[in-house]
């Protein structure tokens, strides 16, 4: 995006964000409960340990902000939610609640950090897929080799290190990550090339600046707002001559 690294990109309607974060949450729990496929214990406890595992990792992503930045935000408790709620997803039938609460909250802590990445390496990431996604799904892989406990459903009679079970199902996470992780990233680069051969990853300058509700379905989703008309604020990034001056993506050029 055109700016990306100097000018602050947050979401332009925070309840909005917020209205999405509690939609997640609620399908989530269909996401991973629904995936035992029947009315049953196992089904419960994903139920439960998803629900935990989300707190946990708000509340974590929230104290980090505060002792890093000096207030928590409603943004941050959002990610939280989301990074807490990736994280249950291979856990929440093998581990029991304890066990989802901490993984939760190690999930909400890593993500809070790892959303920076993008600004050290260069990489813009809107959704925060990296930060947030990759990361909570890479601590909530990995901790079922030391949370899992052989009497939940989804184990199979697994334990996990603080189990009794040793190191050996955390080494199976591990690889398991580690060959999905290069499966994903191969594919994905194949994908990404094939997009930008065919049709390229940026649009223009002018489709950006003027919003890609615009560009791509010739309108605006505040066009029935007052605001829109009166004061001309639904913009919350505001671009000057030497943003485009300065822009390192190409698009403006």
């Amino acid at each position: 995006r055109i700016g990306f690294g100097s000018k602050p990109m947050r979401p332009h309607n925070m309840t909005l964000v917020m209205l999405g974060a509690g939609l997640l949450w609620f399908g989530w729990l269909g996401f991973n409960a629904g995936s035992a496929v029947a009315a049953n214990t196992t089904a419960s406890l994903a139920w439960v340990n998803t629900m935990g595992a989300g707190a946990a990792a708000m509340v974590s992503w929230l104290v980090v902000e505060k002792l890093r930045d000096g207030r928590p935000t409603s943004l941050g408790a959002a990610s939280g939610v989301v990074a807490g709620l990736v994280a249950a997803t291979p856990a929440s039938a093998a581990v029991n609640p304890v066990g989802a609460l901490l993984i939760g909250a190690v999930a909400g802590v890593a993500s809070s950090f790892a959303i920076g990445l993008k600004y050290r390496f260069g990489y813009d990431d809107s959704l925060d897929v990296v930060g947030v996604h990759f990361v909570g799904g890479v601590v909530g892989t990995l901790m079922i080799g030391l949370f899992a406990d052989p009497r939940a459903g989804g184990s199979f009679g697994v334990a996990g290190l603080f189990y009794g079970g040793g190191f050996d199902q955390l080494i199976r996470q591990f690889l398991g990550a580690l060959a999905v992780g290069i499966y994903a990233f191969g594919v994905s680069l194949v994908i990404a090339w094939v997009i930008k051969r065919v049709f390229g990853w940026r649009i223009s300058a002018n489709s950006e600046l003027a919003g890609i509700d615009q560009n791509e379905h010739s309108e605006i989703g505040y066009d029935l707002s007052p605001v829109y008309y009166t004061n001309r604020v639904q913009r919350t990034l505001v671009l000057s001559k030497e943003d485009l001056a300065d822009d390192k993506t190409g698009a403006s050029k």
